[in-house]
């Protein structure tokens, strides 16, 4: 696969497909400087310029070739790699790939099994194609602020930039399904992901209450899931915990666990509906309970009988024992320097996958220009034309 991709929502897509054992040529904009997410970086981080923690978060694994394709020979190079290739990937602005050449109808001379995949803020096509966007944007005008935090409080995002990574596995899907077709037809096709149609199927249900009876859903307190109770935050003695008693079978194991007390055997508490008619005061009973022992308690208490979870923050997240033991954080070796990153969420054959650095900015440019058939004296009056790095 070639991708011309940059900073979060392209590369986390093909990210997912190097990680399953794709092999991807990752084209980094000469006239950029490679990129972008090559100089996202914090103050305490020790990787050399132009590279960074976020960079290698994305692009593990993958080839780098430093290429302008807005020259006639870098153009030439791009249509050369592409002949070779189940993909073209991009995650550019919805009015470049028709003037770069990366549709279907600009490389099908080239190969016509080809499959253009097209991550875009609002679309190619639409009054929005030129314009630029992010995911917070995304995430502001599909209404997720609107559901995100406390009634009381101001609009809220999530705290991860959920779009794109959801727009970029959204298109690994169908890139898988789009090369799946091509290989038994022998056509390609363009396919259209935008982070803007992904924040807004993602409404799911939400979209299909509003949509068929009105109902416009807002914040509700404590995280709580809109219609079942108890499903949300809960105060212990040392923080917090989150109950998803989600099926009414999970109700008289809360019950028994916390020693069955006459204040939940009300006749109104034996139901999804009375219970959430009366959420306000079950939570306030429920609380009392709780806060008498840590979070540390209650989990073992109801380990593997009722859904539940202690509330991390991203550190005790990346510590906890469970973590560990699934395997999901991996080493990567990163010249002298060895790194720590989150595994991949598949596992093949019951092991999580190994995990390889990101490559360095043109740093396979040579290799795979010479396999095309570019010696050396003609990649180094390219280099120094500035067509490639």
């Amino acid at each position: 696969m070639v991708a011309v991709e940059q900073y979060g929502a392209g590369p986390f897509g093909t990210l997912q497909l190097t990680q399953l054992g794709a092999e991807v040529i990752k084209i980094e904009n000469l006239r950029e400087g490679g990129d972008v997410s090559r100089h996202v970086r914090r103050r305490d981080e020790t990787l050399p310029e132009g590279d960074s923690l976020f960079y290698q978060t994305f692009n593990l694994g993958k080839r780098s070739v430093g290429l302008d394709l807005k020259t006639p020979e870098g153009k030439e190079i791009f249509h050369r790699l592409t002949a070779t290739a189940d993909a073209v990937f991009n995650n550019l602005r919805g009015d470049t790939q028709d003037r770069l050449g990366l549709t279907y109808d600009a490389l099908k001379s080239v190969n016509p099994r080809v499959v253009c995949i097209h991550v875009t803020a609002y679309g190619r096509r639409g009054s929005r194609a030129a314009w630029p966007g992010y995911d917070y944007l995304m995430q502001s005008e599909a209404g997720f602020l609107s559901v995100t935090g406390e009634p009381d409080g101001p609009p809220t995002r999530m705290g991860l930039s959920i779009v794109d990574q959801a727009a970029g596995v959204q298109a690994a899907l169908a890139l898988v399904s789009g090369v799946h077709a091509a290989r038994r037809t022998g056509i390609g096709c363009d396919l259209d992901v935008s982070l803007f149609s992904t924040a807004i199927s993602h409404l799911t249900y939400l979209a299909t209450w509003h949509l068929n009876t009105g109902h416009v859903q807002g914040r509700e307190p404590r995280s709580s899931h809109p219609t079942l109770t108890p499903s949300q935050l809960y105060r212990t003695q040392d923080g917090w915990l989150f109950i998803m008693a989600n099926k009414e079978k999970f109700w008289p194991l809360l019950v028994k666990a916390l020693g069955d007390p006459p204040e939940l055997q009300r006749p109104d508490f034996t139901t999804f509906e009375g219970r959430l008619a009366n959420r306000h005061e079950l939570t306030r009973l429920l609380d009392g309970f709780f806060m008498q022992k840590p979070t540390s308690y209650w989990i073992e208490c109801f380990s593997g009988s009722l859904p539940i979870a202690p509330v991390f923050n991203i550190a005790q997240a990346l510590s906890s024992p469970f973590a560990h033991e699934m395997g999901r954080i991996a080493p990567v070796q990163h010249g002298h320097v060895p790194l720590s990153v989150v595994a991949p969420a598949t596992d093949i054959n019951g092991s999580p996958i190994r995990q390889t650095r990101a490559p360095d900015y043109g740093e396979r440019t040579d290799a795979l220009l010479a396999e095309l058939g570019y010696r050396e004296n003609d990649r180094a009056r390219l280099r120094a034309q500035g067509i490639i790095k």
